[in-house]
């Protein structure tokens, strides 16, 4: 038969109103727990303090869990302290789960939780300090594997680099020639109808042409490859991130940022430029078409005037942005995955905070550049 729990407990008492509730044995499913209102009753009046000793116990389930949790609801009905701490750390940490699972159920979560203002500002400073630092100590593991990478010590895999450069490449072109050829056609058409007031339609290819090579070739592809890749690398990185992977990696000696960050942020950093000159292109082509349709240029004539526009330090500004917005499409992505929770909810925050922030990241590396550009080559 099976040993029952009803014996494996003793009350002793440890000094004036306070007793210890010694459990012995093993508490299982398979064992009949004691009464908890027989244990309350048998403490006696003018106890105040319940210890709880687990030192003597064997193995133990839900039901000590059980026990234990209407054994503290009962003995507070009675004014009776509990302490909790001489149980096992295993149960104390599932005990501790539990309750904070009962304040954040349905009856709990409706309720407003009324905080003073200096409280909200706090938190808000609080946890952008701690963002603060989750990025910079980010910033610094990257330059680390760089620096490992260059050194012949980074756990860097060659094929993964060649996979992640087709992904964002290749892959990437469709998308990037129809938003850069509709950019295209956009400012020819805008400006060929201001231009037609004062006779100078063929100044519709200085503007395409600049416009495309200056800002919106960069601009474009970058916020294009911040929806689809950078999407896709928190996603990637949030889900081996909530099925233990990266913990994985870690375990076996292996850092996740040179075996699963660096080929991303390299892809991304070299296949940029390449997207640029192509988005640049194509804007070119819808100029051009607009210009033909519109305003009667000759393709001949489009292009001569552009190539007399356009200029060797306007391409070195467009490619030296789009590098940019590489590298901060692939950090904001990467770091935004490695910082995911262990949950799908958590995935899906991961991935809409990767776009908002390589947005945010290119719209101000971008006016910070252009702003260096024209204070060096004025």
């Amino acid at each position: 038969a099976m040993p029952s729990a009803l014996l494996s407990h003793t009350l002793v008492p440890t000094g004036p109103g306070s007793v210890c509730l010694e459990l012995r044995g093993d508490w299982t499913l398979n064992t009949a727990a004691p009464a908890v209102d027989e244990i309350v009753q048998a403490c006696g009046p003018g106890i105040q303090n319940l210890a709880l000793n687990g030192e003597e116990l064997g193995d133990w389930d839900s039901r000590l869990l059980l026990f234990v949790q209407q054994l503290v609801a009962s003995a507070q009905e009675r004014g009776i302290a509990v302490d909790e701490s001489g149980l096992p750390s295993g149960a104390l940490r599932l005990l501790q789960l539990s309750r904070q699972a009962e304040h954040r159920g349905p009856e709990s979560e409706g309720k407003p939780t009324h905080r003073s203002l200096l409280w909200r500002i706090g938190e808000r400073v609080l946890s952008a300090w701690q963002a603060t630092r989750s990025m910079a100590t980010f910033t610094g593991e990257v330059v680390l594997a760089v620096l490992q990478l260059f050194s012949g010590k980074a756990a860097f895999r060659f094929r993964d680099f060649l996979y992640f450069v087709q992904n964002c490449g290749v892959e990437s072109l469709p998308i990037v020639s129809l938003i850069a050829v509709l950019v295209g056609i956009i400012l020819s058409f805008v400006g060929s109808v201001q231009l037609q007031m004062f006779g100078a339609e063929i100044y519709i290819a200085n503007l395409v042409t600049l416009g495309m090579v200056m800002e919106m070739g960069a601009l474009m592809s970058g916020v294009i490859i911040a929806g689809r890749i950078g999407a896709a690398y928190a996603a990637q990185l949030g889900t081996m991130q909530t099925n233990e992977e990266i913990d994985a990696l870690r375990t076996m000696g292996i850092s996740p940022i040179t075996f699963l960050v660096l080929p991303r942020l390299l892809a991304l950093a070299c296949m940029m430029p390449l997207l640029c000159i192509y988005a640049d292109v194509m804007g070119i082509l819808g100029g051009i078409f607009i210009g033909q349709i519109m305003l009667g240029l000759s393709p001949e004539e489009f292009m001569n005037q552009a190539i007399k526009s356009i200029k060797l330090i306007h391409f070195v500004q467009g490619m030296t942005k789009s590098a940019v917005f590489g590298i901060l499409i692939g950090f904001a992505g990467c770091l935004r995955g490695m910082e995911c929770g262990r949950s799908a909810m958590a995935v899906g925050e991961a991935t809409t905070s990767a776009v908002v922030t390589s947005i945010v990241f290119i719209v101000i590396s971008d006016s910070i550049l252009t702003i260096c550009f024209n204070v060096l080559w004025r």
